[in-house]
């Protein structure tokens, strides 16, 4: 189900366009939820797992580009795209990775190929998971939110934004399972997802959440290397 957030200041436009995104879903058949939002704060206060948000930027007390950036900040990786009477903050929506740049009124066509272009997009790219054994449950874990692995003996833990969860396994197997994936090994004792490295030196790399993780002399080269593919990957690096 496509999870979607309006958010607008301006009553009366936030009601139009939810309306107006309602129709196009149930147009093309695609299973929805939609919700409105009258301020940047209340957004952010009911933040949840939204898929897509349009945002309204010239609203009164936070605007729209600083909501944006708490929502970045709070790791928000999905799909935005700015509405606005003007076209003056175009560039600064590259600054928080926007998805769109709609200028009121937004025509009715281009409304459409936004929501096609969105929902293609997250189509293309589910969301992978592993799945743990823990406490006589499946647990799922889905690995956009691990920050790292560490083993210890046979118990794997998993350093996520939930918590910390652990397992019995093998570090082996997990490292070839994740491979491609935005994983590496930086020690015999971590596996980290390079989405959360902050900063890093020879002996050590920092996690955006403020945690230092050892690397190993040997793997150093290797790391480096990794990192930079990633950071072309990821569009870190031109």
């Amino acid at each position: 189900m496509l999870s979607v957030a309006v958010c607008d200041d301006n009553v009366l436009d936030c009601c139009h366009m939810a309306g107006r995104v309602k129709a196009i879903l149930t147009e093309r058949n695609v299973p929805f939820s939609v919700r409105e939002f009258f301020s940047g704060k209340e957004l952010l206060q009911a933040f949840g797992n939204f898929d897509l948000i349009f945002l309204d930027i010239m609203m009164q007390g936070m605007d729209g580009m600083e909501t944006a950036q708490f929502l970045r900040e709070k790791t928000f990786d999905r799909l935005l795209v700015f509405v606005s009477s003007s076209r003056e903050f175009v560039f600064d929506a590259y600054d928080v990775e926007a998805f769109c740049y709609l200028v009121k009124p937004v025509e009715e066509e281009k409304l459409k190929r936004v929501l096609e272009r969105a929902v293609k997009k997250l189509e293309a790219a589910p969301e992978e998971f592993i799945l743990i054994n823990k406490e006589r449950q499946r647990k799922k874990l889905f690995l956009k939110d691990i920050y790292y692995f560490e083993i210890r003996g046979r118990v794997v833990s998993v350093h996520s934004k939930d918590g910390i969860f652990d397992y019995y396994g093998q570090i082996g197997g997990l490292e070839r399972n994740l491979q491609g994936k935005g994983f590496f090994r930086c020690h015999k004792s971590f596996l980290v997802n390079l989405n959360y490295v902050d900063g890093y030196h020879k002996q050590e790399l920092t996690l955006e959440n403020g945690e230092r993780i050892m690397i190993a002399k040997r793997r150093w080269e290797a790391f480096l290397n990794e990192m930079l593919e990633f950071m072309k990957k990821s569009g870190g690096i031109v």
